[in-house]
């Protein structure tokens, strides 16, 4: 009987996997047509990660988890490792693959599929060149399963006889030129810099941000370099300029029974090879893997032990290797969301969640950049880790989720000498963080912004509260929210000024979330969001047995949140700031209903914030990418089920999706790219927003009506991780035309209301 049921188990297995592998939604395709407008995708685990690139055999540039580059004068900034993704070939006196001309001629019959399912990219060609015609398959993965690990199998089929040449290199790139000194250059001293090395903060390319001219990367300086021809290998340790040391190894391959003409180690200044000859037979398929193996200071050992690690993956072959990235890909998207009925909103959902687990960690205390592991706002940690990026991992992924909020336990004493220093008690995180420090390292054009848009602090203490809330862990919190919480509570008693006249707390000279009004009196979600951190620090106290600061319930009850009696609405700021049209006096509103913070209101109140702020912004065409999901959940919260879905439909656009990998973008208007922040928000869209929960002490509660957009049949999140318990929640039309939500406990099979 064991054996029967067992096997029904794993036929039900390899069918559901056969299904989900061949789902269109989790396959995003490039082909020939889309050259121009080819825009990089990534393949990544969390710690480290490598660009897309159309020919599946380039140099492309390769970062680790807050690696990075701190030469002084300049802020921070992530250190593009040696490129280790490169494999040249080269048929006769032609070109080489990786050089010759990306056009038709040269390229014929290509497809290229990113296989988000599978984590792997698939590169398929025929290759023309020197009247020489070559079938190209590269299959590439940079591993889940075994995270210092990567791998890129080429399969070459000629049709000739002869002998072809190929390069498998460990790349060193050049530092970039010209580098400024943006920890010491005014606003104006940044754009007279630039112009005087004509360069434009306007995008350039498909794929080039239109700040890249200072979100460069940083410089990895090579220590040193080998390597063995004989045993096909290449190593090298390199460091960060000013910062942490790195290591890489390569173990090549070859197809069985195919022994190289010459085999030589080739170093000519940054670029350095494996170079082989191979003599081949006609329409024959040749099979040669790089192996790749890659390590940090803090993370792994040195390049000897990368050696080690990248020999042991060669014996035990490529295909173990992608089974093991299949099994770990396949286990991680046990947890999603799934739309019925809506494929392209669909595709766009796995892929924002893809590029969320490709560039998050599990269990570490490394939190993410705006941007991931990308030079994009140089790789530095904002609020969006907290409010953005946190909340959509947390139901579905809460080890990676664990790993954001770690991240501010694990700097904390950085952000209490912050807050030493300016005379203020507790702790003051920055505006932008350091990934892997803490520090500041907000460029000193935007130094107010690190003195005085502080609802950081705020947002930090919601998602401290929210993990323990969802996970339930009172040994987390007692050893690691605890002292967060608590020394956020402080700073804000510190912060916030009495106000004798009106007999009440305010926090003034602040930057609003709305940044362009600054050093103004209480800005609301600023307030609002204070106010929420300090409650969360006496319930806090009450979880872990201490006695809380009586301080902290005087300045809560007595902070001020600006409101319009006349109205009935929540002004965004005091009203003693000028506001009027054009003044982008709303736009902040909707956070008010942001799912982490979610300030009660009696329903006129929410219905009216939504109303002013939708009016105001509705009109607008060069929105945020990241303002459009507050606004949807704000319609949600209100149960305006068609201004809920036109907000989420907006934020399908293909202007801020960058074909052929759906690469999210920051504004229509540039091509900030791997935008982070804004996939958290479009998920949180889904999770929060439509179904109307809210995480609460109490568990995990339906606060406001589900929504479905016209024609979806069901929103489902799939395997839900809540105290402990697994659930499947759906959302589904009911008879009276509203929708109704349900949540099954699955290692019951019992059907509950959340």
């Amino acid at each position: 009987m064991t054996l029967k049921r067992s096997a029904i188990g794993l036929l039900v297995l390899l069918a559901a996997r056969a299904h989900a592998a061949t789902d269109p939604s989790f396959l995003l395709h490039a082909d020939a047509v889309n050259f121009a407008d080819y825009f990089p995708g990534q393949l990544g685990n969390g710690y480290a990660s490598v660009l897309t690139a159309p020919r599946g055999t380039e140099d492309t540039p390769a970062y680790l988890v807050a690696f990075m580059d701190r030469t002084p004068g300049d802020m921070a900034r992530p250190a593009v490792v040696p490129a280790w993704s490169g494999i040249d070939y080269r048929t006769g006196n032609g070109h080489w693959l990786n050089h010759a001309p990306l056009d038709a001629a040269h390229f014929r019959h290509y497809r290229q599929t990113l296989d988000m399912y599978d984590g792997t990219l698939r590169t398929h060609y025929r290759f023309d060149d020197g009247g020489r015609s070559t079938g190209i398959d590269v299959t590439s993965l940079v591993s889940q399963a075994s995270p210092h690990l990567a791998a890129s199998q080429l399969t070459i089929t000629p049709h000739f006889d002869g002998l072809v040449r190929l390069s498998f290199a460990l790349d060193a790139w050049a530092p970039h030129r010209p580098r400024f000194a943006l920890a010491k250059l005014d606003g104006e001293q940044v754009n007279k810099a630039l112009a005087a090395h004509h360069l434009t903060l306007q995008p350039v390319a498909p794929a080039t941000p239109d700040r890249a001219a200072l979100w460069y990367p940083g410089t990895t300086e090579v220590i040193k370099r080998g390597g063995d021809r004989r045993q096909l290998t290449l190593w090298l340790d390199g460091r960060a300029a000013h910062g942490a040391n790195m290591a890489e190894a390569v173990a090549v391959s070859l197809p069985q029974g195919v022994q190289p003409v010459s085999t030589r180690l080739k170093r000519d200044g940054n670029h350095f090879a494996l170079e082989l000859v191979l003599k081949l037979r006609s329409n024959r398929h040749y099979r040669l893997t790089k192996f790749v193996a890659v390590s940090r200071q803090g993370w792994g050992g040195d390049a000897h032990a990368d050696l080690a690690l990248a020999l042991r993956a060669r014996t035990q072959g490529f295909a173990a290797l992608l089974r093991a990235q299949q099994d770990a890909w396949h286990a991680l998207w046990r947890s999603d969301v799934v739309i019925d009925g809506d494929p392209a909103a669909q595709r766009i959902v796995h892929a924002d969640l893809y590029y969320l687990l490709s560039n998050v960690t599990p269990a570490t205390g490394w939190a993410t950049g705006a941007c991931g592991m990308t030079p994009g706002y140089a790789g530095h940690v904002f609020w969006d880790s907290d409010s953005w990026v946190f909340p959509a991992l947390l139901l579905l992924h809460p080890r990676r989720a664990e790993s954001l909020v770690m991240f501010r336990a694990r700097t904390l004493p950085a952000a209490e000498a912050r807050a030493r220093a300016r005379g203020l008690r507790g702790a003051m995180y920055p505006w932008e963080a350091d990934p892997d420090n803490g520090s500041s390292q907000t460029p000193y054009s935007a130094h107010v912004l690190d003195e005085t848009e502080i609802h950081v602090d705020a947002d930090i203490a919601l998602a401290q509260w929210q993990y323990y809330l969802a996970s339930g862990d009172r040994a987390w919190l007692t050893r690691h929210g605890w002292p967060v919480i608590r020394a956020l509570a402080d700073f804000w008693v510190s912060r916030a000024s009495y106000d004798p006249v009106h007999h009440r707390y305010g926090i003034l000279h602040v930057t609003s979330v709305q940044e362009n009004h600054n050093d103004i009196p209480n800005d609301t979600y600023t307030n609002a969001s204070a106010r929420r951190a300090l409650q969360i620090a006496s319930a806090a106290a009450a979880v872990v047995g201490v006695k809380p600061d009586p301080r902290w319930a005087e300045v809560a009850s007595g902070l001020y949140l600006p409101f319009s009696t006349r109205d009935d609405r929540y002004l965004a700021f005091d009203p003693s700031v000028p506001q009027g049209p054009g003044s982008d006096t709303a736009g902040s509103l909707p956070l008010l209903s942001y799912p982490s913070l979610d300030l009660p209101m009696r329903p006129s109140v929410r219905r009216h914030d939504y109303a002013i702020a939708a009016a105001e912004l509705a009109p607008r065409k060069d929105l945020n990418s990241m303002a459009l999901a507050p606004l949807s959940i704000a319609a949600a919260t209100v149960d305006d089920t068609r201004a809920a879905a036109d907000w989420f439909q907006r934020n399908l656009q293909a202007h801020v999706i960058k074909p052929p990998f759906d690469v999210r973008t920051e504004t229509p208007t540039n091509n900030t790219g791997y935008f982070l922040t804004a996939s958290g928000g479009f998920l949180q869209n889904l999770e929060f927003g439509f179904t109307g929960l809210r995480i609460r002490a109490r568990g995990l509660v339906a606060a406001y009506p589900p929504v479905l957009p016209a024609g979806w049949s069901r929103l489902t999140l799939k395997h839900v991780s809540f105290r402990g318990r697994h659930y499947d929640i759906s959302v589904r039309p009911a008879p009276d035309g509203k929708a109704t939500l349900s949540m099954t406990l699955l290692s019951s099979a019992r059907s509950t209301s959340p």
